[in-house]
């Protein structure tokens, strides 16, 4: 699933990263310019894993909710919500979520945390950057040129990141570079060198562990391996209603997938960035295609119920699928499955898997 709740953008930087890329990483000794500067980032072996923080203040961080935070008539790049629409979000969630997970580290993701630090310091944040594609057809589509507006972009993205990790370090517990950019479905497809410098250059400027968020069918895949090396952790997307399950197969299924990527890349810890399961769709396109259970209130009732008995067994960091409606995304039809993962409505109101938790 695509999402872009940052306001667009990142980038490789402006530069031609090594051909060859595959065979010189594998040395462990590889030197590629960071965006915007001539010094490398070389990856030194060996490779010194980050933990992810298992509990902040007595509390299990890894009870996490995907938080996209506009409402109706705000969008990434448009209209933000204000201050007051944050802390009414997290005044809800805080209770019942430990962590919240965010797809972009420009505005408002700095008022996410400044919003936690007032109100919710034993809440914690992952700080995504979102990250383009930094090259495009030229005029008549003979060759790639560099689009210089997501260069800028993409280096904006990173230098906030880096900025915010400093500022809040004890909130920030973990920063995502790039979702579902290498995965062979994707729409904004970067090329991994390109990601792997990102990864490296936010490793060597920050202390917190990197990743990128991808979907299983990209973890399962020999193609993975490469960018898993340069990581802390692997973050997961894994979503059953996508895959043709239904509530009831939802966590076996889910289980055979990580077990799957965990077999590709032993000894590389898992979270489980995206799960859930919508309330609504329509019966046309995708979503009918790949879809064959309902999406309804009910649905993911009994979903919910399965996925909390699931994580109380277990030890893995989950991010459910979402926190809220999110009625900017896709089309304009009021039914489209991107709109309605939210447990929450648009306006707030609770679902009824989450009605008694309000």
């Amino acid at each position: 699933m695509i999402h872009d709740d940052s306001g667009r953008g990142m980038r490789r930087g402006g530069m031609q990263v090594l051909r060859g890329l595959s065979a010189l990483v594998l040395t462990g000794f590889v030197g590629i310019a960071i965006m915007g500067s001539s010094r490398p980032i070389v990856r030194q072996e060996p490779f010194v894993r980050r933990a992810w923080p298992d509990s902040v203040a007595g509390r299990w961080t890894g009870r996490g909710l995907a938080y996209g935070m506009h409402r109706d008539g705000q969008r990434p790049g448009g209209p933000s919500p204000s201050r007051a629409q944050i802390a009414e979000d997290l005044a809800i969630l805080a209770p019942h979520w430990a962590t919240l997970r965010v797809y972009g580290s420009t505005e408002p993701a700095g008022t996410v945390l400044q919003v936690m630090r007032a109100s919710h310091p034993d809440m914690g944040l992952v700080l995504g950057v979102w990250i383009e594609p930094e090259t495009v057809r030229d005029s008549v589509k003979h060759a790639f040129v560099t689009d210089p507006a997501k260069v800028r972009e993409n280096r904006r993205q990173i230098d906030e990141a880096v900025r915010l990790a400093r500022r809040d370090a004890d909130l920030v517990r973990a920063i995502v570079v790039g979702n579902e950019t290498q995965v062979f479905w994707s729409g904004h497809k970067v090329p991994p060198e390109q990601l792997i410098a990102a990864i490296r250059e936010l490793r060597a400027r920050t202390r917190l562990p990197v990743t990128t968020a991808d979907d299983f069918n990209f973890w399962n895949k020999p193609e993975s391996e490469l960018v898993a090396r340069e990581c802390d952790f692997a973050m997961v997307h894994a979503h059953p209603l996508w895959n043709g399950q239904s509530p009831e197969t939802a966590i076996a299924w889910t289980e055979a997938q990580l077990a799957e990527i965990r077999a590709r890349h032993p000894g590389l810890p898992l979270v489980l960035g995206e799960t859930g399961w919508a309330t609504q769709r329509t019966d046309t396109g995708d979503e009918a295609k790949y879809m064959k259970s309902p999406s309804s209130d009910a649905a993911q009732v009994e979903f919910m119920r399965a996925y909390e008995a699931w994580i109380a067994t277990r030890p893995l960091p989950v991010f459910v699928f979402e926190a809220f409606d999110e009625n900017w995304k896709g089309g304009d039809k009021p039914d489209e499955v991107e709109k309605h993962w939210g447990l929450y409505r648009a306006d707030r109101s609770p679902k009824p898997a989450v009605a008694g938790a309000r």
